[in-house]
């Protein structure tokens, strides 16, 4: 244990961790701001929006977003753009022929690791989703300027044993067409109602089925029944048809668990999609790990091209761990694989990589 008490050189290390990390951040999120003022500039203008919910109401609530999504590739760069500068300064020459091991010398990373993985984890659980909120809201009302949405092919199981259909929503008008429900008793349909539209009665908190039939199933006997208008209460709000990618954005931790559990009553088909949501909000953090391990295993390696060839490799290495979980997160949404391995599959391929550099590493 005593072996493990911070000493001054793990404080020195930690400091340059962090504050380049921190440093690096803060400089392309500087690029990222800009870029985006000079793109939604007109926007601001043409809608008369005040500087206070500018910076306060958005952009306070965009710098979250974009900063955790950026996080694992300036760690990353980080950990190779110190950890090369010491190595080609024979600082780490000095640490470890000083009696330190390679062991003892990734334990300040680690440390800074774990407050970064933390920090992500935090911000990725229960910080963003709020900022979300508002940031969406502002995009909606000003930058997009659309107040609706319009759904189609819509099918949800609102009930155990009921299903409803939608082929086409529009939230601007709450109005939907070519509507049905059935409903199942023991696997076999029982009574179905078809109808030309739907509309929502936001008075009534109520819909409206025009020009309907009923189908009612009784044993081999069938019975019609249809008019023009009738109201009906189901357990179906003009929310449940928003574009549900955006809104699990806005959902904390314990809130996507539950809504999770509640899209899988109601048999919603993307359900993978959400999972992988969840999953993600854990495997991010855990990539830190990962990153940085790579990292000064990449680092301690004194290599012709100095820091500059270091970065080149970690960059490389960086994008192919991009583009791994990219492409295993659409297997995952598109049920190729299950979303649980397929959130996990770059970590774990990239934990291996991380493993032999360790192994490689001059000590």
């Amino acid at each position: 244990m005593k072996n493990l008490k911070l000493k001054l050189i793990d404080y020195y290390i930690i400091k340059k961790f962090l504050g380049t990390f921190f440093f690096a951040l803060a400089m392309i999120m500087a690029i990222v701001i800009i870029f985006d003022v000079a793109e939604k500039l007109d926007d601001f203008m043409d809608n008369n929006i005040s500087w206070y919910e500018i910076i306060f109401v958005y952009y306070l609530n965009f710098i979250p977003y974009f900063a955790n999504m950026f996080s694992p590739l300036f760690i990353f760069i980080s950990v190779i753009f110190f950890t090369s500068k010491l190595t080609g300064d024979s600082e780490i020459v000095a640490i470890l022929t000083s009696g330190v091991s390679y062991r003892r010398l990734m334990y300040p990373y680690f440390i800074s690791a774990l407050l970064l993985a933390t920090m992500t984890f935090l911000l990725s659980s229960y910080v963003i989703p709020e900022a979300n909120k508002k940031r969406i809201e502002f995009e909606y009302k000003y930058i997009y300027n659309k107040g609706g949405f319009y759904a189609r092919n819509v099918h949800k199981q609102i009930e155990p044993g009921i299903y409803a259909y939608i082929e086409s929503y529009d939230n601007s008008r709450n109005i939907g067409y070519k509507f049905s429900i059935e409903k199942f008793d023991n696997k076999e349909l029982v009574p179905k109602l078809v109808a030309d539209r739907v509309s929502w009665d936001s008075t009534k908190q109520k819909w409206t089925v025009k020009n309907y039939y009923i189908r009612d199933y009784k044993g081999k006997e069938e019975k019609i029944t249809s008019g023009n208008s009738i109201d009906t209460l189901i357990n179906l709000n003009p929310s449940d048809f928003e574009v549900i990618e955006r809104s699990i954005e806005t959902l904390n931790a314990s809130e996507l668990k539950d809504f999770i559990a509640e899209q899988k009553m109601k048999g919603d088909e993307k359900i993978e999609e959400y999972k992988v949501e969840e999953y993600r909000r854990l495997a991010f953090p855990f990539s830190t790990f990962i990153l940085t391990l790579i990292g000064v295993s990449l680092s301690t390696q004194k290599r012709r091209g100095g820091t500059g060839l270091n970065i080149g490799i970690g960059l490389l290495l960086s994008f192919m761990y991009i583009l791994f979980m990219q492409i295993f997160t659409e297997f995952a949404k598109a049920s190729t694989v299950p979303s649980l391995l397929g959130v996990w599959l770059p970590n774990i391929i990239f934990l291996g990589v991380g493993i032999f550099l360790y192994r490689i590493a001059p000590k």
